[in-house]
């Protein structure tokens, strides 16, 4: 495990390896103050009587060995039992683990999960206007849609094509083949005829077979003569043949110039029947269904899946394989033009802001107690020796300090009691 640490000549990375050299140094110091005031109370101690004055070293070097005492004794009982023995309240890290965790996991649901302070710090940082301009840079749009096109590729080889063809077959079986096909087109027959947009098709047919009679009196002709009896002689079958493709041709032509001519309402009679037929006729409706599933029968919608992803699948590696297709073109300058509207439209700025703040108070307010609940889980799971040994390692350095500082305070306040009690009582 590694922490990255900040300096003011930079960035340095301290390992455990480090901390622990850096722990065992600081109670060598610690412990070496110890040390230098045991030896300086022996010598005042001994010598106090030849030198009077030397009661005051004595009081301060005494003063000082009780305080590192008593802080050696309170920072070491935080990691372990002191001199191995199993005093009470002592080792409280290793015992106390599981409690530990537990309170640190609430204090940061209460203090760091909470909806409003999350929603606080977000609204603080202008995430709509920083992305905008981030997005706006051409070199970034262009990496999200290298990531982009990354993510299809990979999508595309990790998708099984099988279970694919599976998921459109059956939203295909679902939504285009099991609700019934005569009502909807019914009511979608029966909106055109009433908005008249038949009639446009009406005229193209006539139209169309118009010029086709126009330009085929020879076929008329032997229509005619091969339906004629054989006793007909040619010449009649040949007249018979003119006159047909004549009156054809003005019956049509009747047709096209009269708005209102009989065939076009019987057309529009039929047409309106049979809209009505689809949607409320279950005879028409049945017969519909019947149409629909012989042609579109089990082999053809599994066909239809497999050609339909075959050929999406196809198009998209394409498109993301060529960073000059017309689909990479238009993404990356979908993504400039998205983030310098984020960048410069206030009000959708804030829209988007306002976005992302409920759906983070969402994920807080939902899901709190799990996110806080990794942390006791994973102190939970950790060994309590090496819980002890991996806490010492992150802030034993700076808890010697606490020892050299009561040997510190420990002297002065030696030193002032005797000298205090010396000057009262002599």
């Amino acid at each position: 495990m590694s922490t990255q640490v900040k300096y003011d000549g930079g960035a340095q990375l301290m390992t455990d390896a480090e901390r622990a050299a850096g722990l065992r140094k600081m109670k060598r110091l610690a412990g070496g103050l110890l040390l230098a005031m045991a030896v300086v109370f022996v010598v005042a101690f001994a010598l106090q009587e030849q030198y009077p004055w030397l009661q005051y070293v004595r009081a301060a070097a005494e003063g000082g060995m009780v305080g590192a005492l008593a802080d050696w004794f309170a920072v070491t009982a935080l990691f372990r039992h002191p001199l191995g023995l199993k005093i009470p309240h002592t080792a409280i890290i290793p015992r106390k683990k599981d409690q530990i965790g537990a309170s640190l996991g609430g204090f940061v649901e209460a203090n760091f999960l909470s909806e409003e302070v999350v929603k606080a710090k977000i609204a603080s940082l202008g995430v709509s206007a920083r992305t905008g301009a981030w997005l706006a840079r051409p070199q970034n749009a262009d990496r999200v849609a290298r990531e982009g096109a990354a993510t299809i590729r990979a999508a595309m080889l990790v998708l099984n094509d099988e279970d694919v063809q599976d998921v459109i077959e059956s939203m295909a079986r679902r939504h285009l083949l099991a609700p019934e096909w005569g009502p909807p087109l019914g009511k979608v027959a029966q909106r055109v005829l009433d908005d008249g947009h038949h009639l446009k098709l009406v005229d193209l047919l006539l139209d169309r077979a118009a010029d086709w009679v126009l330009d085929n009196p020879e076929t008329i002709s032997r229509l005619v003569a091969e339906r004629s009896p054989t006793w007909v002689p040619s010449f009649v079958d040949t007249l018979m043949g003119d006159k047909v493709h004549i009156e054809l041709y003005k019956f049509i032509a009747a047709v096209q110039d009269d708005p209102d001519h009989q065939v076009r309402r019987q057309l529009d009679a039929y047409l309106h029947s049979l809209a009505q037929d689809l949607q409320h006729d279950p005879d028409m409706i049945a017969r519909v269904e019947n149409l629909k599933n012989n042609a579109l029968g089990d082999p053809e919608v599994r066909q239809l899946a497999a050609r339909t992803w075959e050929t999406l699948k196809r198009a998209l590696l394409q498109a993301v394989e060529d960073p000059h297709s017309e689909l990479s073109l238009k993404f990356t300058a979908a993504v400039r033009d998205f983030g310098n509207r984020l960048a410069t439209d206030q009000e959708l700025a804030a829209k988007v802001d306002g976005w992302i703040e409920e759906a983070a108070g969402y994920l807080v307010r939902t899901y709190r107690s799990q996110i806080a609940g990794v942390i006791t889980e994973t102190v939970e799971r950790w060994d309590a020796q090496e819980t002890s040994e991996k806490i010492e390692l992150q802030v034993g350095r700076d808890l010697q300090f606490i020892r050299i500082n009561g040997t510190v305070v420990g002297s002065l306040a030696g030193l002032l009691i005797f000298t205090i009690a010396h000057a009262v009582f002599g």
